[in-house]
């Protein structure tokens, strides 16, 4: 039959082809891994902005947790009654008029907290911008930073 020729054919290209992919995969193994000098030229600002926005974001409420967990725990303990106590005392002791306008609370410290974390939030990710417009000046003056990629063994 004239169909069966043809196909013997090419099972013997197929052949032929899979032993010649074999044979350069293992020449390429034996070589080591492949390497790749690359420039890194340009960062874009826009990425930077979203990705360190989103890092400060994550930063500021596992700070916010954490600080509300150990002062809500300083705060069953008695630490600050006895801290509040003491500085009435050492104002008292001095001459003052006492502690009433100022006593340190875990609601205040946490407040603290989340507002100097919302600072942060703005100025990381404003500095991390700024970062990737500097980075974009300089790589245009000098050419980029130089990085060599391989593959892994």
């Amino acid at each position: 039959p004239p169909g069966v020729g043809s196909a013997a054919v090419g099972a013997a290209r197929v052949g032929d082809a899979v032993r010649a992919a074999r044979t350069s995969v293992s020449s390429a193994a034996s070589r080591g891994p492949r390497r790749a000098r690359l420039n890194l030229k340009r960062i874009d600002p826009w990425s930077v902005m979203k990705f360190a926005f989103a890092v400060s974001v994550v930063l500021f409420i596992v700070i916010v947790v954490a600080t509300s967990v150990l002062y809500l725990a300083l705060d069953a303990m008695g630490v600050f009654a006895s801290v509040n106590d003491s500085l009435g005392d050492l104002v008292n002791a001095g001459g003052g008029q006492g502690t009433s306008g100022f006593q340190i609370t875990a609601k205040g410290v946490i407040f603290s907290s989340a507002l100097i974390g919302l600072v942060n939030v703005v100025l990381f990710t404003a500095l991390a911008t700024l970062g990737a417009f500097v980075y974009n000046v300089c790589a245009d003056l000098v050419g980029g930073i130089e990085l060599t990629l391989a593959e892994r063994d």
